[in-house]
């Protein structure tokens, strides 16, 4: 593990895609009555999604992002605008379906947090080939691309194989995060890493993931398949199991110096911080690291607003590390 953390801006740029964004209404509401109306406030709006997300997060860490998504209709372009005021580079695929809103509520008196997410739109065959083009023409020196988030409807489950294929053309390191279908059906090649929840991971596995005995028995599954180089299944406040063909890394997470308020996004905060950091020349197990550090500080945070990078990056330190063998 590195001694030293690289500095984000030194990396190169990192490309997301997000197939099915959304339009983040984050609600915060005193307590949720069965009865009668509920008033709430609106604590933030913002575009959302898995590679919408983990560019928002390199930005926040220093690093250069770009994020390829779909848009359409009217939602679509409050997303673009969303983004365009944020400072988040993106190029945006056009769409003939109206792009989903999601929302989350918080109720503050108990501190509980729900997310709240549609389907979203239908895709045809022409869009996702048009996807797929602006993907490969956007890469450029990007060494790392994040596809991320789950495929909308229309598209077949292994779509991601034919983003493998564009990101190994262009000499680039794919890191996929999905789940569903997607998931079940991850290319068998093309895929540097791999990571998955461990409620996803659970659908794989046949059975609750609560350990990282667990953890392992899925990762190691995925090795054997061959669905990536490097397998990452969290374990909700347990932390993380990383693991390759050489061997396994627990990543303990640290104590939360805090009240839990909700864990939307956190994973892929993790993804954005595990990204920036291997772009930057960060080893393996320095980069899950901080990637476990900055999921803890993003569980602090309510809704989906941005992670404190400064907590981030004191919990790092106190991520614990086991090496574990392969069985």
């Amino acid at each position: 593990m590195s001694t030293a953390a690289p500095d984000p801006a030194a990396g190169g740029p990192v490309l997301t895609l997000t197939m099915n964004p959304t339009v983040d209404i984050c609600w915060d509401v005193d307590h949720l009555a069965d009865i009668g109306k509920n008033r709430a406030r609106v604590r933030s709006v913002a575009g959302g999604g898995g590679g919408i997300n983990v560019a928002r997060g390199v930005k926040r860490l220093g690093g250069r992002a770009s994020a390829v998504h779909t848009a359409g209709r009217e939602v679509g372009c409050r997303l673009n605008r969303l983004l365009d005021e944020e400072g988040i580079d993106h190029l945006a695929v056009d769409i003939e379906e109206e792009t989903r809103e999601a929302l989350v509520l918080l109720e503050t008196d108990s501190r509980r947090s729900h997310h709240i997410v549609p389907p979203g739109p239908h895709l045809d065959a022409h869009e996702g080939r048009r996807c797929l083009d602006v993907l490969a023409q956007a890469i450029g020196t990007s060494r790392y691309v994040v596809a991320s988030g789950s495929l909308p409807g229309g598209l077949p489950a292994d779509f991601y194989t034919a983003v493998a294929r564009r990101v190994e053309a262009a000499g680039s390191r794919l890191v996929l995060d999905t789940s569903g279908p997607a998931l079940r059906r991850a290319p068998a090649e093309g895929v540097f890493l791999l990571r998955c929840n461990r409620t996803e991971a659970a659908d794989l596995l046949g059975r609750p993931v609560r350990s990282f005995d667990d953890a392992l028995a899925v990762n190691e599954q995925l090795l054997a398949t061959g669905a990536a180089e490097v397998t990452i299944t969290t374990i909700g406040d347990l932390g993380a199991l990383c693991s390759t063909p050489h061997g396994h890394t627990e990543l303990h997470a640290p104590p939360l110096p805090g009240v839990l308020l909700s864990d939307a996004g956190a994973g892929d905060s993790m993804v954005a911080a595990l990204t920036v950091r291997l772009a930057a020349g960060d080893d393996l197990v320095g980069a899950c690291a901080f990637g476990v550090a900055v999921a803890a500080a993003s569980v602090l945070t309510p809704g989906t607003e941005p992670f404190d990078r400064g907590l981030a990056e004191s919990l790092c330190h106190d991520v614990g590390i086991t090496f574990r063998k392969s069985s």
